[in-house]
């Protein structure tokens, strides 16, 4: 059975959707158990129009046991303004009969169906019984109530949610007990304790290298634990932190004496949360603060929203656009529930009830989704209990009149009543860069053909994305189909969103090219001279950094967001106004040293870490060094000139080309037996002889203790599991190396290795282990006569013409190429080693991979919130309080929002500048030009000029050099000294340049542009 299989029976589910990778990211983010419970849950969404087909998406793509939909009214032209599943010819559909065929393409393994209904008939009680979950969307209070109560008494799952223009509003009701398993979703913490105290209240001190990271209350259990025998696989103790290493953890006076050694693991404990009916909450609720910078709002919004449901109601249709008599009749009903409620508030509430948003649906829906599947899989701690949300900042800043909210029986209706006809035009000519189209990239354009952004005669949107789309994206990435499989991901996106909304058929662009240095000919200074501002839906750092020293360079916005897991966060960069990108970044992650992964490990991370080093050592670099041997000239000369490690590097060229090189499979079998004994019983031998396991420190404390295992050497077993895993992923990556056809059958594998006689080892004396990272590497002591000796070992090149070695290509994601197997078995052999808890094959995979947990409720969220950036910056907004960066971890859950930080301050002489400013040079100038420019107008001496890696002017080059290039254009002084043409594409070049004040102090001051 193969490992995706095994992970398929565990959860219970359809076991072709993980052999396909379908679950792949989400799996890290929810896991085995949570994904088992959703299997086993049907929902129910209420209500098709622009939230509940996002919250639908959200739910199937994640993998429920089904999803049924319920709206028999008909489809609308101003229903295409935000669902995105609807096309012109589903005019006068009902709407779910028109959602569901592209609702149910999103998973194969979830089916979608429609309950049916007559155009205008509610949903009941005896329609939602058999569903775990029921969500209501657009639903007045009072049907809110009547489905409530029926759910609270009967254990079923309930959610309520609704957008208007720019507002939000959610309810959740999980039962009278709700238990929820894991409030947070994060690792439980770990870490070696130093001593326990023997008393009522013990305490516990761990290692002073790490903090324990507990809070009160949390619980923990113990293993490793010698004296205090007790401890070891306790039930899990309550603790109380008294420090950073420290906690108590209960009465331990019963126990024995502690003596050494211990590793604390916190344990997640099951957490009952009781719900109160809606009709209870009303009356008293818990408000869930989306934005503390609007503490007093959700009380306000909490009367406003039952004030526009009782409107409805009373009046049988939803409050005009911007019409002050019915925005007065709300506030007074809203001012029943609540009389000191914001008027202003309530009044935008109003104005705005008929709006119906993409980007807002996004932020609610996402958010929904995540209550879902906490609702059926216990995974995450649920909302609690009323949330409500504005991005009342997104308004422009000229308010559109009542007359420019009219509907025109436009698809874009619902977004003119809230920002009107005029604000509409500037969205459908903006120009907007998309820089990817995975899961960021594909749920932004979903978002803006909804909005109409580019639809205009103006409006272009360029998306760029090298990738092609693979099965594992299909899970989160909505704009691509199974058949979309190996196509480039920015070509399908613009089709696909094309279809979404007709106005953008010729106004995307998608391309292949990246973003980087090599492609400034192509986003050249016209490129970025066309388009209005730039969104980065990017997935690694280098590129993000890339973009925003470009949208600095030529002063366009720049959106920024990303997601981890259940984590998103969102920056806006504003030209002039804001910091940029690079401005500020996360420290750097805290690296393991390595004389700790190559001698001591304690924690399984560590010897993945090894594995995955061991991967490249064994299959990839030995390919690469014999290929170079035989290809390049004076390959071992330059090797000794520039590598300490000869002798190592000459045998393993000898040992790949000569003395190991196989013919037939089972020498690969033999290679791979070696190299077991080699790595878990020989290299441990030596480590136990060099460093026994009663060895002392200088101190005379024992070495074998706190964070240093000592390890114990492995006897081969070809009948257990781990080792036969390890034989068979080894030697077929060998046999690849070579071109050999590989081999699976467990049979052939023992035949073989059991034949092996294994010489017989001896460790040697005198080898120096490293045992911190202070110290001195050893170094290779070998000789010119043994390497003399070892080169004649070597064939000529010559004599091997055209012969080459295939070095591995590690891709994680391929189940069949061993790749992972070997990383997994190689790190749990060394893991048994050294006593570590092994892993398996899927937690190996996400470690070694470096994967990034993704699901597709945080994407939607993430993105909803910088598409209510983009309306800020296409109103062309200039005051840093408009603007918020954001921060939400949908497990909590928890949102903050903060204004951009503004661009930092320089001076210089009596000048302030920032970031955004530069000094330009039109014509080509001479260096004498800018040095007396610089002199004349800013009394400034400048001591040093640089184009990128060139200095081309300082005191030190010599007064000849200086006479000499003083005079020089600019253009030809580049060229000078970097010895290369100017491409013809450059038309300017950046310059950096070291002044001095009057008084001679070394001051900062811009770049400069030298226009060529």
């Amino acid at each position: 059975m193969s490992a995706t299989t095994n992970i398929a029976a565990k959860m219970d589910i359809d076991e072709a959707a993980i052999d396909e990778g379908l679950y792949s990211r989400q799996l890290y983010v929810l896991g085995h158990e949570a994904m088992k419970k959703m299997a086993a849950s049907n929902v129910l969404i209420v209500g098709m129009q622009g939230l509940g087909v996002e919250i639908a998406k959200n739910v199937v793509l994640a993998g429920v046991k089904s999803v049924t939909i319920y709206d028999p009214n008909p489809v609308t032209v101003q229903d295409l303004s935000s669902q995105f599943f609807l096309r012109q010819d589903d005019i006068g559909k009902s709407r779910a009969e028109a959602t569901l065929p592209r609702l149910a393409e999103l998973n194969a393994y979830v089916p979608v169906r429609n309950l049916g209904g007559k155009t205008g008939q509610e949903i009941s009680v005896d329609l939602i019984a058999g569903f775990q979950v029921v969500v209501l969307c657009g639903v007045s209070y009072n049907k809110q109530l009547e489905i409530n109560d029926w759910t609270h008494q009967n254990g079923i799952h309930f959610i309520a949610a609704e957008t208007r223009g720019l507002f939000g509003s959610v309810f959740n009701d999980f039962g009278p007990k709700f238990t929820c398993v894991d409030p947070t979703g994060e690792q439980p913490l770990s870490g070696m304790i130093v001593s326990v105290e023997k008393g009522s209240d013990a305490l516990v001190t761990c290692l002073d290298e790490t903090r324990h990271g507990l809070e009160d209350g949390d619980f923990v259990t113990f293993t490793e634990v010698q004296g205090m025998l007790e401890l070891n696989g306790c039930e899990p103790r309550k603790i109380a932190v008294k420090g950073p290493y420290t906690f108590t953890i209960g009465d331990t006076s019963d126990f024995g004496d502690y003596k050494t050694g211990g590793i604390f693991t916190q344990v997640k404990m099951p957490r009952i949360i009781e719900f109160k009916s809606l009709t209870e909450s009303l009356k008293s609720p818990e408000l869930f603060v989306t934005d503390f910078g609007k503490f007093d709002r959700p009380t306000t919004l909490h009367a406003g929203f039952q004030a526009l449901s009782d409107y409805n109601t009373l009046n049988k249709r939803l409050p005009r656009p911007r019409n002050a008599e019915d925005a007065a009749a709300v506030v007074a009903l809203a001012k029943k529930y609540n009389p000191d409620i914001d008027e202003g508030v309530i009044t935008e509430l109003s104005y705005q009830a008929n709006g119906d948003l993409s980007p807002i649906n996004a932020v609610i829906g996402g958010f929904v989704a995540q209550e879902v599947l906490k609702a059926c899989s216990a995974k995450f701690h649920p909302m609690m209990q009323h949330l409500y949300f504005d991005s009342l900042e997104s308004l422009p800043d000229t308010l559109p009149t009542e007359q420019d909210c009219q509907a025109i029986g436009s698809r874009y209706d619902r977004q003119i009543a809230v920002f009107g006809q005029g604000f509409q035009r500037k969205l459908a000519n903006h120009r907007q860069f998309l820089v990817g189209s995975g899961a960021i990239g594909c749920e932004m354009l979903k978002n803006w053909s909804m909005m109409g952004l580019a639809s205009g005669p103006r409006g272009i949107i360029h998306v760029t994305d090298l990738d092609t789309i693979e099965k594992s994206n299909l899970n989160r990435q909505f704009l691509f189909r199974a058949k979309d499989l190996g196509k480039f991901k920015a070509e399908v996106a613009a089709i696909t969103v094309s279809d979404m909304n007709s106005d953008l058929k010729g106004k995307i662009f998608a391309r292949q090219d990246p973003v980087g240095p090599t492609t400034e000919d192509v986003y050249d200074e016209s490129f970025f001279g066309s388009i209005d501002g730039v969104t980065n839906a990017l997935d690694n750092i280098k590129a993000r950094l890339y973009m925003d020293q470009r949208c600095v360079f030529y002063k366009k916005p720049l959106l920024e967001s990303g997601t981890l897991g259940t984590k998103g966060n969102t920056q806006v960069v504003i030209p002039d106004l804001t910091e940029s990108y690079a401005s500020s970044q996360d420290p750097p992650e805290k690296e393991t040293p390595s004389c700790t992964i190559k001698n001591f490990p304690n924690a399984i991370n560590h010897t993945i870490e090894w594995s995955r080093t061991q991967f490249d050592n064994l299959f990839v670099k030995p390919a690469q060094a014999v290929n170079a041997y035989l290809s390049e000239p004076n390959y071992l000369q330059n090797t000794m000139k520039y590598s300490g490690q000869h002798k190592e590097q000459l045998e393993q060229i000898i040992s790949f080309l000569v003395t190991s090189k196989p013919l037939t499979f089972e020498e690969c079998i033999i290679w791979a037996r070696s190299q077991f004994e080699k790595d878990y019983n020989n290299d441990i031998r030596q480590l136990l002889f060099s460093l026994p396991k009663d060895a002392v420190t200088s101190t005379g404390q024992p070495f074998w203790s706190g964070p240093k295992r000592a390890p114990d050497p492995l006897t081969f077993n070809s009948n257990d599991p781990l080792h036969l895993q390890y034989m068979i992923a080894a030697a077929n990556l060998h046999a690849f190396n070579y071109g050999l056809k590989g081999e699976t059958d467990p049979a052939i594998f023992r035949k073989v290795a059991d034949a092996v006689i294994v010489p017989e080892f001896t460790p040697k004396s005198g080898i120096k282990v490293q045992v911190s990272d202070n110290d001195p590497v050893p170094q290779d002591n070998t000789g010119p006569d043994d390497l003399d000796e070892l080169i004649a070992k070597l064939p000529p090149p010559s004599s091997l013409a055209g012969y080459r070695l295939i070095p591995v290509e590690f891709e994680k994601d391929n189940d069949t190429n061993h790749h992972i197997d070997f990383i997994t078995a190689a790190s749990n052999l060394r893991a048994t080693n050294y006593g570590i808890t092994i892993a398996d094959r899927h937690s190996t995979k996400q470690i070694a991979g470096k994967i990034i947990p993704a699901i597709a409720t945080t994407t939607s969220l993430v993105t909803g919130l910088v598409c209510l950036e983009l309306y800020k910056v296409i109103d062309g907004k200039g005051n840093l309080e408009s603007y918020k960066n954001g921060f939400v971890n949908l497990a909590l859950p928890f949102f903050g929002f903060s204004e951009p930080i503004a661009a930092p301050k320089n001076k210089y002489n009596e000048t302030f500048w920032t970031l955004w400013d530069r000094f330009e040079f039109k014509n080509d100038p001479t260096l004498k030009d800018i040095v007396d420019w610089f002199r004349e107008n800013h009394r400034l001496e400048v001591s040093m000029v640089s184009q990128g890696v060139s200095m081309l002017w300082s005191p030190f080059v010599g007064k000849k050099k200086s006479e000499e290039r003083l005079p020089m254009k600019f253009s030809k002084l580049v060229e000078h000294v970097s010895k290369k043409p100017i491409p013809p594409h450059v038309k300017h070049l950046t310059v950096e340049v070291m002044v001095s004040d009057e008084e001679g102090e070394d001051v900062e001051v811009p770049f400069i542009v030298v226009r060529i």
